[in-house]
């Protein structure tokens, strides 16, 4: 078995984002001046049908063993970390009633899903928070189908274990399997999560970037001593929905013994593409679908590219197996780029040139604050990004910092390449990314790097209509 490890170069090769990317031109300057001030449009009203699924979630402080000798105090959706699955039809309409048993306001955030913004779940933005012992219910239509996650939106609330899987299933999949797992890849932080003290210049991290005190790598709430396992028979097809649900990493995904299939970018379909491999950073997801062809009992490791703890692990066992040591992956040879992602289906409204165009540049703040930037602002104390109904929007991203940035856009999917998605990552050192979306989806929508420290430090920035 051979370590791999990940050079800044080779991140910017594997994204594949230098082939996606456009020079951004005169940076920081918001476009259609005659916007400024204009008149918010009226969000899309929340769905007022009845419900075909009903979910009761209470936020909560609890314990948590990640591994048989260790815990710590988490914060968790009813006392499960991560969080209760929840699962619905294409199509159904889910209400989820949030009861807040926290000291703190929250809120939650349907990471992926273009809800109707009122239940978005950004504190200040869409909803005020819902303070403790408080309920909210939030009601939408799930769709469309695909892998998404839950977890809160308020401060680094998320770090402390506030997430869980969404999952709407397709009624007519475009690829055939037998069996399938989520895959929740995360961070553990045992402690309260703060931001990092003055600059960070220089900091620890393989990007350059301060990470928090993390103890290790997570795949559904355990750690590489105490791996999940994923039973399997001889010739299934098994389909595996990662979610890289981590604050502030990176992930290198391999699987011992099986080359993968991928099948769904952030939850919409792709032409499947082969791969030993794949990148993928806070926010984003990948489905991927094994032939189960070679028995025996073999390694799901995620590595931390900007970090040096411990891979994750996970572990795929054939019921002919018997248990034993699982076998370790190869190195790679063939990793998902960008632009090896082909969507099933169009964007409706992005062909041509775009109606409205924004250049911005992602940095890190000046002076001796730990604070991130677009433009130099940072949010809040920033100016929103005002478009229209119906508008073809291009956002063009120049990556000035050393650190890559997933960026993630609320409400929408965008177009990169010729994939679908919703998170994106910018390489550092002068990575550059364009996305271009449908302005379709009415109300005030928050734009931000998915590294939650970034995002809490000012990476972010408010989508707002106008008319």
């Amino acid at each position: 078995m051979t370590s791999t490890r990940f050079s800044r170069r080779r991140l910017l090769q594997l994204t594949g984002a230098s082939t996606l990317g456009a020079l951004a031109g005169c940076a920081g300057r918001l476009p259609g001046t005659d916007d400024d001030g204009g008149r918010e449009v009226t969000p899309r009203s929340t769905v007022t049908s009845d419900p075909d699924s009903s979910v009761s979630l209470t936020a909560g402080s609890g314990t948590i063993r990640p591994a048989p000798e260790t815990s710590t105090t988490n914060w968790m959706y009813e006392g499960q970390y991560p969080g209760p699955e929840l699962r619905v039809q294409e199509g159904d309409v889910l209400s989820v009633e949030l009861t807040n048993s926290l000291q703190k306001a929250t809120t939650i955030h349907w990471h992926g899903v273009p809800v109707p913004n009122p239940v978005d779940g950004v504190p200040n933005v869409t909803q005020e928070p819902i303070a403790s012992g408080e309920t909210f219910t939030y009601t939408f239509r799930a769709e469309p189908s695909g892998t998404y996650f839950y977890h809160s939106h308020v401060g680094l609330q998320l770090d402390r274990g506030l997430l869980g899987p969404l999952i709407v299933e397709e009624r007519e999949p475009h690829v055939e399997y037998d069996r399938e797992y989520v895959v929740v890849v995360d961070d553990y932080l045992p402690g309260e999560p703060e931001l990092p003290s003055g600059s960070g210049r220089g900091g620890g991290g393989m990007m350059g970037d301060v990470r928090p005190p993390y103890e290790g790598l997570l795949i559904n709430g355990r750690l590489p001593e105490d791996p999940p396992r994923f039973e399997v028979a001889e010739g299934e097809r098994v389909r595996l929905r990662f979610v890289n649900a981590g604050s502030a990493t990176v992930f290198g995904v391999r699987i011992a013994g099986h080359e993968m299939t991928v099948t769904h970018a952030d939850g919409r379909p792709v032409e499947p593409v082969d791969v030993d491999s794949f990148v993928f950073g806070a926010g984003e997801r990948y489905d991927v679908v094994i032939e189960a062809t070679n028995p025996g009992t073999w390694a799901v490791q995620a590595d931390a590219l900007d970090g040096n703890e411990p891979p994750a692990r996970a572990v795929v066992e054939y019921e002919s197996a018997g248990g034993g040591s699982p076998q370790r992956p190869s190195s790679v040879s063939n990793r998902l780029q960008y632009g090896d992602l082909r969507s099933i289906s169009s964007l409706d409204g992005v062909s041509g040139e775009p109606d409205r165009t924004f250049d911005l540049t992602l940095s890190r703040g000046r002076g001796q604050s730990y604070t991130w930037t677009i433009d130099g602002q940072a949010y809040p104390d920033a100016d929103p990004l005002q478009v229209r109904p119906d508008e073809h929007v291009r956002i063009r991203m120049t990556n000035q910092s050393p650190v890559v940035h997933p960026m993630h856009l609320h409400g929408h999917f965008f177009q990169v390449g010729n994939a679908i998605k919703d998170t994106v990552i910018v390489p550092g050192h002068r990575g550059q990314v364009t996305i271009d979306f449908h302005a379709d989806n009415p109300g005030r929508w928050l734009f931000h790097c998915h590294n939650l420290y970034h995002l809490d430090a000012g990476m972010a920035r408010v989508v707002r209509y106008v008319e």
